[in-house]
């Protein structure tokens, strides 16, 4: 039998520095089975820090063509396309094509996708944002993760300082940038 997904409970208080954005946030995640921990905090992490209006979490693996995070605007129309991890080359090509903002948030190691993305023929690559959070912020994190969490979460100068009760954490989220070997 398949296991379920787990349902995660978060209360947030934002406090982004960076863009101006202070908020109340309170949602709640499915975590697939599958899925790491520190995935699930990547996804959290990145809502907060791509916190706007039209802003949803997508239905994760059920939707294979769909982001984990998406920004659509009044209209419907899409103006994010918010990544989790280290998607393939042509899955970036596809979206960069499809909306105007591609963004990326990393939770493993980057050199080496970097260097394939930089082989790669990848619509507009120079314009995708692509960020890597420290993976020892994100252990940290991770040890805390409980079903229903509430923090505070400040974001400045790039970087993140969680407050859990008495436990407080602290990490950067790094701009990665894909260097072209070689002119194209």
């Amino acid at each position: 039998m398949a296991q379920s997904a787990t349902v995660y409970t978060f209360e947030i208080s934002l406090n982004d520095a960076d863009r101006g954005v202070y908020e109340a946030l309170e949602f709640r995640v499915a975590r697939h089975p599958s899925e790491s921990e520190e995935y699930l905090l990547t996804r959290v992490l990145a809502y907060c820090l791509e916190y706007t209006e039209g802003l949803a979490f997508s239905k994760g693996l059920s939707e294979p063509d769909v982001p984990a995070l998406l920004i659509t605007d009044l209209t419907g129309l899409t103006r994010g396309w918010i990544e989790i991890g280290l998607p393939e080359p042509a899955r970036l090509h596809t979206a960069a094509k499809a909306t105007p903002r591609v963004v990326v948030y990393a939770h493993k190691e980057v050199g080496a996708w970097l260097a394939r993305l930089s082989q790669a023929t990848i619509h507009r690559l120079d314009h995708i944002e692509i960020f890597a959070i420290d993976r020892e912020f994100l252990a940290s994190l991770a040890q805390q993760l409980a079903r229903r969490m509430t923090f505070d979460l400040t974001v400045s100068e790039g970087m993140l300082f969680v407050t859990l009760g008495a436990v407080s954490l602290s990490g950067a989220v790094t701009r990665q940038q894909v260097v072209r070997s070689g002119a194209r």
